[in-house]
């Protein structure tokens, strides 16, 4: 057991951080965390459903039918902020200066092919009559324009890009004004995500932020209400210090900062969990922040989010409508047959190979059991390149067989089998989620009580030029929603729009 000090104790009860979580995290580390054991990848027909034009509408209908009467919320993981976004753009005024030689030249040496492709478009970005127009004076050469203009985006004193959130940074252009992700987000959540002429959001942000979001919501509230005849409710939290994890050294020994306290880490998007667990609504729909396409493909999102949902609704009616049968009592060998079949072949539940030696008894324990699990519809995207994070049948710790969502860092490289599996997936995550987190009496689960601790990650990291070991929690659509009930959707790629560089932006997506 690790001996705390004095001075840890106030600080791990200023965090409200136990003992006990930070003793079974050192714990974590001495014992490593097995890969996951692949058995094969979902793919449409086993795992993924794909549905007719038909099939399409008559889920959009249900969905739009029931809409009404539903509390809806939009869960928009934002906390993240531009600065890897830009990495390009600060290694460039890093290893440029435009008084000692040509861009040409530059390019040249430093086969910068990002900075290249910057140059090419950069009246295609929606930030560039306005960092134009802070520019004082005119260039002579293309490397004093590019130079001038990325000190104008980076520079602290300046516009200070680097610093933003990404939700509030300008994403796209439109003919009377530029958008941002978080004014993007408000737009949709009035196409799929409004009850009654109000769209509730939640956004989760980083504590530093909030005042910027906030100004934000202000400045663009009014339009996007009269544009979409919408009211809007936005609420914001932060990740909790209490989920930090602790960071060992390379001897699995608390790492301690110059001034001797313990060093903590954020646990990673997975401790959203603690954040959406707080949030109740008939339906939730989490996407990221920065996956906002421009708004001519906006119903075309919104028809693949209605159709998510509609698949939700039917689910849980038939799941809800059991879990009643069972606690009613009087239940004939064909309804829990009936039941059983509901389970593995609409939300893709396994059981044991001993349940059939089950008593009757025991066997509706099990079936209520899976019955009263949380709900999670996820879209999957056709793989257009490389496979990376998706959607996998895996065997747990105990045997049981289940559908996951798995990141390749989950995956032992070194295993050719598990490779092959991986090299197999048809789709990917595009994190495009629809939940259900209440039980058939309206009443909210506590989804904290289906993650798997098991499924986090522990990475290499330097602080101070010294190695350390750090803890990432279960994922958020991973490990912390492992025992959920899960139904995978095939959906299109027009859904799927990230903006991981500040190049992204100026695909065919995000030109308005």
């Amino acid at each position: 057991m690790i001996e705390f000090t004095k001075q840890d104790k106030e600080q791990l009860k200023s965090k409200g951080i136990s003992e006990t979580k930070v003793s079974a995290q050192i714990e974590t580390f001495k014992e490593g965390i097995p890969f996951v054991n692949l058995q094969r990848a979902a793919v449409v027909g086993d795992g993924i459903y794909r549905f007719t034009k038909e099939e399409e509408q008559d889920l959009v209908g249900n969905y739009e039918n029931n809409a009404i009467a539903l509390s809806i919320l939009k869960f928009v993981p934002a906390s993240g902020a531009a600065s890897r976004m830009f990495k390009a753009l600060f290694s460039f005024l890093d290893a440029y200066n435009p008084k000692e030689e040509s861009f040409e030249a530059y390019l040249e040496r430093s086969n910068d092919k990002d900075m290249n492709v910057f140059a090419e478009g950069m009246k295609n970005f929606p930030f560039y009559q306005k960092v134009k127009d802070r520019l004082n004076s005119e260039s002579t050469t293309k490397g004093e324009e590019v130079y001038a203009f990325v000190s104008e985006m980076m520079s602290e004193d300046a516009l200070n890009y680097g610093f933003y959130p990404k939700g509030l940074l300008p994403f796209h252009k439109y003919e009377e004004s530029t958008a941002t992700p978080f004014e993007e987000h408000l737009k949709e959540g009035a196409l799929y995500g409004s009850s009654k002429g109000n769209a509730k959001l939640h956004f989760t942000i980083s504590e530093q932020h909030e005042e910027m979001f906030k100004k934000e919501f202000s400045q663009v509230e009014n339009r996007v209400s009269k544009s979409t005849d919408t009211d809007f409710t936005v609420d914001y939290s932060f990740q909790k210090s209490a989920t930090d994890t602790i960071a060992v050294d390379m001897k699995n020994k608390p790492f301690r900062n110059s001034d001797g306290s313990l060093l903590f880490r954020p646990g990673g998007h997975g401790a959203l969990i603690e954040n959406l667990n707080e949030q109740d609504a008939d339906i939730i729909f989490i996407k990221n922040i920065d996956n906002v396409a421009v708004m001519r493909d906006a119903d075309a999102v919104a028809k693949s989010k209605k159709i998510l949902a509609g698949v939700l609704l039917n689910a849980q009616e038939k799941a809800f409508n059991y879990t009643k049968l069972i606690q009613n009592g009087d239940i004939d060998d064909s309804q829990r047959t009936e039941i059983k079949e509901f389970l593995e072949s609409k939300l893709n539940a396994r059981f044991v190979d001993g349940y059939m030696n089950l008593t009757k008894e025991e066997q509706l324990q099990v079936l209520q059991k899976k019955l009263q699990r949380p709900i999670r519809v996820c879209g999957m995207v056709k793989n257009e390149g490389e496979p990376g994070g998706g959607p996998f049948w895996i065997t747990n710790a105990q045997g049981e067989l289940s559908l996951q969502i798995i990141e390749s860092a989950q995956i032992d490289m070194s295993d050719q089998e598990q490779v092959a599996i991986l090299k197999n997936a048809t789709h990917f995550n595009p994190v495009d989620l629809v939940c259900g987190v209440r039980n058939h009496k309206g009443e909210k689960l506590d989804l904290l009580k289906f993650v798997d601790h098991k499924q986090g990650f522990i990475t290499g990291k330097t602080k101070d030029g010294k190695e350390l070991k750090a803890l990432e929690l279960p994922g958020l659509w991973n490990g912390a929603m492992a025992y959920w009930n899960t139904i995978f959707v095939e959906v299109p790629l027009v859904t799927f729009n990230p903006v991981k560089t500040v190049n992204d932006l100026l695909k065919p997506s995000h030109q308005g």
